[in-house]
């Protein structure tokens, strides 16, 4: 049976157009240890002007993160570049899906600059959405913002979370070549759960992304990330910690998945703080630099710090093969 959606009657476009057929989804309490308080600082609100003078559009508030009140008031955000809708439809995610206008901003990467530059931004992360329509899936776009960056703030290093550049020929490699200082692919859940959780993509072909990164320039740091509570199990994302160790992936981050919508994915359970630190301490056994585990874990929450750690970790640990 065809789901017919009224574009002329003036109605807004549903944000998640492909998702209005299905049947609301469960939702839980949430416990107190995943609760955080509404935005209402002033640093907040300096890094929301800023973001909005340039133009710009940010992960933070299109995912709807739970930490944009504290990252913000640090001036801390995520900027998000090649438009804000999404060519994936992924069940997790409430970034807008649809098909977007074609082409991308040239002016973009720029603004991006001019705001990092601004905002005295010591550490930088840059995301986007899926990109399908673009033949170099959006690659380009990434190596011109690094390029601004560098430009306008020398001193500013840069981490980029990526698509996973699916079918697009190699693209993929002159985003390496531009040398970002850390360089995020997320798996964001196990092998078994991708026909559901995220049905564009393919898990293989991910860690390969991240397996390519090592191997065209070892001296980049890799990074992924991996959302529980999906209804994965414990040995399961333990193979997962395996597989990106074989990809010589550097920073592993686990959080909480949180439900955007009662059309999205269902919260299999809230797993509680203890288990996040037994994930940390089994992925720190298993030869991980840095880690990152808790319920309100993002790729890019605390990135600053965690590049800090990071970069000093790998610094001990190279000091420890020469002794």
């Amino acid at each position: 049976m065809a789901n017919l959606i009224d574009t002329k009657s003036g109605a807004p476009r549903p944000r998640h157009p492909e998702k209005q057929a299905r049947p609301d989804t469960p939702v839980l309490r949430k416990p107190d240890w995943i609760r955080v308080k509404a935005p209402t600082s002033e640093g907040y609100a300096e890094t929301r002007n800023i973001v909005k003078s340039k133009g710009l559009v940010t992960v933070c508030e299109e995912a709807g993160c739970p930490n944009i009140g504290e990252c913000w008031d640090k001036k801390h955000a995520t900027m998000m570049i090649l438009g804000e809708v999404c060519t994936r439809a992924c069940s997790f995610c409430n970034v807008a899906t649809g098909k977007p206008k074609p082409g991308v901003d040239a002016d973009e990467p720029r603004r991006v600059a001019e705001a990092v530059a601004e905002m005295g931004l010591s550490h930088v992360v840059i995301t986007s959405v899926d990109r399908d329509d673009l033949e170099d899936g959006g690659a380009m776009h990434f190596v011109n913002t690094i390029n601004a960056i560098r430009a306008a703030a020398p001193n500013t290093t840069i981490e980029i979370l990526t698509p996973d550049f699916l079918r697009k020929d190699g693209w993929e490699s002159r985003v390496i070549d531009a040398r970002p200082d850390v360089f995020n692919h997320n798996l964001e859940t196990v092998p078994r759960l991708y026909l559901s959780i995220r049905p564009g993509a393919r898990y293989f072909h991910s860690l390969r992304l991240l397996q390519k990164v090592k191997d065209r320039d070892p001296s980049q740091f890799t990074k992924s990330g991996l959302m529980v509570g999906l209804g994965e199990t414990k040995e399961e994302v333990m193979q997962v910690m395996d597989d990106m160790r074989s990809a010589g992936v550097d920073f592993i981050t686990i959080g909480q998945y949180l439900q955007p919508t009662r059309k999205h994915a269902a919260i299999d359970r809230f797993v509680p703080p203890e288990e996040f630190k037994a994930y940390e301490e089994i992925a720190r056994a298993k030869g991980f630099l840095m880690v990152s585990a808790s319920p309100l874990t993002r790729s890019s929450h605390h990135a600053g710090e965690d590049f800090a750690q990071l970069r000093a970790a790998r610094e001990a640990h190279l000091a420890a093969r020469k002794a």
